[in-house]
């Protein structure tokens, strides 16, 4: 499973853990519900520690491998990049004859 779900999935329960638990406190249920939100960044803070470090290398490989793509394309397209099959082409005769 990408750690990206994981963690997701891992913020959603613990919110409806702690809104759970707020459940039978008397007070209004927006202000439980905005309790849950707090509670549960400052819970998934600590105890998420672990899928959000791995979510965060997910999300950094692909963004290299995105910046790296694109300085291929733009290499590409200014001409500076000589892909392997271009290099091992020989020149055409015809065009030395003209």
């Amino acid at each position: 499973m990408s750690p990206a779900v994981k963690y997701t999935l891992g913020r959603i329960g613990l919110f409806v853990a702690v809104a759970l638990a707020l459940w039978p406190v008397e007070m209004n249920i927006f202000l439980k519900l905005m309790l849950a939100v707090a509670f549960s960044a400052a819970l998934a803070f600590f105890l998420l520690r672990g899928w959000r470090d791995e979510m965060a290398q997910q999300l950094a490989g692909a963004a290299e491998k995105r910046r790296a793509e694109k300085e291929r394309l733009r290499s590409a397209l200014a001409g500076e990049d000589q892909s392997p099959d271009a290099a091992k082409k020989p020149a055409d005769k015809s065009d030395d004859a003209r």
